[in-house]
């Protein structure tokens, strides 16, 4: 197996950081490739602007279509390139980064931003009476599986169904239904430690088995059974899931989850 290991957090001697030392030993011992992307190790570029996309860019600039020629005619940046190299090599990507302000710290959002281009993440197949495009389910990235590592700072009960910062599937779901799964990056079910700011070295072992179990079990582990766009769920081109499908009660983002 190929991982990549996509790394945000500023400090290495961190939870986060002990967590993707852990990964890559982990994965090494077991004999898989592993790649890792420290995006603060790295200085990332994390702001999108017409430099990106050099004589493809247009003025005024326009994100989608100039990173989409930019892309086709092969003047990406090399940081940009190189990511998008890594994602076509990996079978797997693990995310490792601490839950900021209910979503990903800006740096790494920023290299989904650049990384992400039209024309490779989005923007490809057919549009038709049938199809929308290849995305959520199909797409460039698709065979592919991705793993989030978060730690979140409060109790796992602050994230419960009932809990006052909203259920952790729930804050997650716009980055592995909305980033992973629409260019056809199967998710995982998420790993969390919780009580990240006051965790104890007892409870860091503990945290560092349950860790090395997932990943050592990465390829037999099911993904989320998110629905597929073009497979018969939804009308196009309105892209509404049909009536009938979703079970009794069910409303929000968990609609767009096949019963396992």
């Amino acid at each position: 197996m190929k991982t990549l290991i996509v790394y945000a957090h500023p400090e290495p001697r961190s939870l986060n950081g002990s967590l993707k030392d852990l990964a890559v030993a982990t994965l090494e011992a077991a004999g898989h490739e592993v790649r890792v992307t420290d995006l603060y190790a790295m200085k990332w570029k994390a702001t999108v602007d017409a430099e990106d996309y050099g004589p493809d860019a247009s003025s005024p600039l326009k994100v989608a279509q100039d990173s989409g020629r930019a892309f086709d005619s092969g003047r990406l940046t090399p940081d940009v390139l190189a990511e998008q190299e890594k994602l076509l090599w990996a079978d797997t990507i693990v995310f490792q980064f601490p839950l900021w302000w209910y979503t990903m710290p800006a740096i790494l959002k920023g290299w989904v931003d650049r990384v992400f281009t039209y024309r490779f993440a989005y923007g490809v197949g057919e549009h038709s009476e049938t199809k929308y495009g290849e995305r959520f389910g199909e797409g460039t990235l698709a065979g592919r599986r991705a793993l989030l590592s978060v730690t979140v700072g409060g109790p796992g009960s602050h994230y419960a169904a009932r809990g006052i910062n909203g259920p952790i599937d729930d804050l997650l779901f716009p980055i592995q239904h909305g980033i992973l799964y629409y260019p056809g990056i199967e998710p995982l079910p998420p790993f969390v430690v919780y009580g990240s700011d006051r965790i104890t070295p007892g409870e860091y072992e503990v945290a560092a088995k349950a860790w090395q179990e997932r990943l050592l079990t990465l390829e037999s582990t099911e993904p989320i059974p998110f629905r597929r766009q073009n497979f018969g769920d939804y009308e196009i081109p309105s892209l509404h899931l049909k009536p009938g499908l979703e079970p009794a009660g069910r409303t929000g983002f968990g609609l767009h989850v096949r019963d396992a």
